[in-house]
């Protein structure tokens, strides 16, 4: 995704390239390579913890095994495992322009890091269809979002991702005409994910346009039946009583917040990765001349998505603020504490 133009290294570096084909470093200041490490670290510590609590609550806390909180307690330890994998590799080739750890490796490391983007993705997507059926179709809510159901979503979600991305990767399908871009950057400590015309459309389609359609589609069918049932609520009871502001004022509120809460979530799901798969798509149309720093950014962009996840899915919920107090706390360690009252909870 890079183009051969950025690799203009000084001139002593360049003969000393030649001489052992290795891949120059792009130079930095002190300020420069200070300022990215404590940007990525920070967004690495970042994600790591919001997970772990999410994780540990769900887990921990009996009343919150729910069909909902398992997809949650899934999408958190996906993002969990990218903090902890991906994350810091990337963090070292993109401050320090080289792949410092093998060319195995670095196809695992880009397998890897597929897999987990796209299995939060699905799982994002998932969670859309549950908040659907539990908004536009409660009555039926508890017989159609089930374990099995659950389980099926679980199934998808990590499935489809690790066949596509390691098949993908290890078949080399997604470097079939790029071959002349390939050479052109060949050199020893380079580590790049480079896609096709075919599969930088297709694997986009696959990864995020597809699930992130649905997404999309699902909250804003969600925001209007709720919109509906908040005017219902409100105007419906005033009628009735000769007219009440504070039913009125009530589902005003709910409608606002409903309204901020679905705003949020396609928000910054679409901020965070959105670039980057428009990107990945016109890269292979223009020879490849995306700008590294370019790329670089639109990656840890996508990575935030997983910084953001545990805030937008965890600490808007009460029983995960009540459940992180415990923690903190230490209330967890005592021996009825599985069984402490979360609730009210609203899922």
């Amino acid at each position: 995704m890079n183009s051969p133009d950025q690799w203009k290294p000084p001139e002593v570096g360049f003969y000393l390239a030649l001489v052992n084909n290795s891949c120059p470093r792009n130079e930095r200041s002190l300020l420069s390579v200070s300022t990215m490490y404590f940007v990525m670290i920070g967004a690495i510590m970042l994600t790591m913890l919001g997970n772990i609590f999410v994780i540990v609550s769900i887990s921990h806390f009996k009343q919150l095994h729910s069909p909902t909180n398992i997809l949650i307690l899934s999408m958190a330890t996906t993002d969990f495992l990218l903090s902890c994998i991906v994350m810091p590799f990337s963090m070292i080739r993109s401050i320090e322009s080289c792949w410092y750890f093998g060319d195995l490796f670095c196809k695992l490391h880009s397998s890897f890091g597929m897999v987990l983007c796209t299995t939060s993705i699905f799982h994002l997507c998932f969670i859309s269809v549950d908040r659907y059926y539990a908004v536009c179709d409660p009555l039926h809510y508890v017989t159609k979002i089930t374990i099995p159901v659950i389980e099926v979503f679980l199934f998808i979600s990590w499935s489809v991702p690790l066949v596509f991305a390691y098949g993908l990767v290890f078949s080399e399908l997604n470097l079939i005409g790029a071959e002349d871009f390939i050479a052109t950057i060949d050199c020893k400590g380079l580590c790049m994910l480079v896609f096709n015309k075919l599969w930088g459309v297709l694997g986009s389609v696959i990864a995020f346009f597809l699930p992130g359609t649905i997404m999309v589609g699902i909250y804003i069918h969600i925001f209007t039946v709720a919109k509906k049932h908040a005017k219902k609520i409100g105007i419906g009871p005033a009628l009735k009583q000769g007219g009440s502001d504070s039913i009125i004022n009530t589902s005003s509120k709910k409608e606002n917040k409903a309204t901020k809460t679905l705003s949020i979530v396609m928000g910054v799901f679409l901020l965070c990765w959105l670039s980057f798969f428009l990107m990945t798509i016109t890269d292979p149309f223009v020879n490849f001349l995306t700008p590294e720093y370019l790329y670089n950014v639109f990656i840890w962009l996508a990575y935030f998505n997983s910084t953001f996840n545990p805030i937008i899915y965890g600490m808007f919920y009460p029983w995960f603020r009540k459940a992180l107090r415990m923690i903190i706390m230490g209330m967890i360690f005592r021996p009825d504490s599985s069984t402490l009252n979360l609730f009210p909870v609203h899922t």
